[in-house]
């Protein structure tokens, strides 16, 4: 019953030993040149978690929000016709409720750039 799963299980690992055996059959000689992972190699002159202002955070979650509101209508995009109004109707209440968060977040001065 289970010896699929374990089938499974064995070509994962023996997969994840062999990616691991090659990378280290090709890796790059490690130097202070190669394992900065942050500017490319380059001294960084600043903190890597010191770049961004604080602003731009309520930016990326509204942007969220209109991404995850795309990926809801793609599939209702697709199936509108054979639901019918009923479909209709529920997109409505959805971006409605999306309206209302952006409308909260143009009170609270999240659009404001400055």
């Amino acid at each position: 019953m289970y010896a699929g799963v374990g089938a499974m299980l064995t070509v994962a690992l023996g997969v994840i030993v062999a990616v691991l055996a090659l990378h280290r059959l090709t890796a790059v000689a490690r130097s202070s040149l190669t394992v900065m992972p942050f500017q490319s190699g380059w001294a960084p002159a600043e903190h890597a978690l010191s770049r961004y202002h604080a602003r731009w955070y309520p930016v990326t979650l509204l942007f969220l929000a209109f991404d995850v509101e795309m990926l809801f209508m793609y599939p209702w995009a697709v199936v509108v016709a054979d639901l019918g109004m009923s479909a209709v109707i529920e997109m409505f209440v959805f971006l409605a409720a999306l309206f209302v968060v952006v409308a909260w977040a143009w009170r609270e001065g999240v659009l404001r750039w400055a």
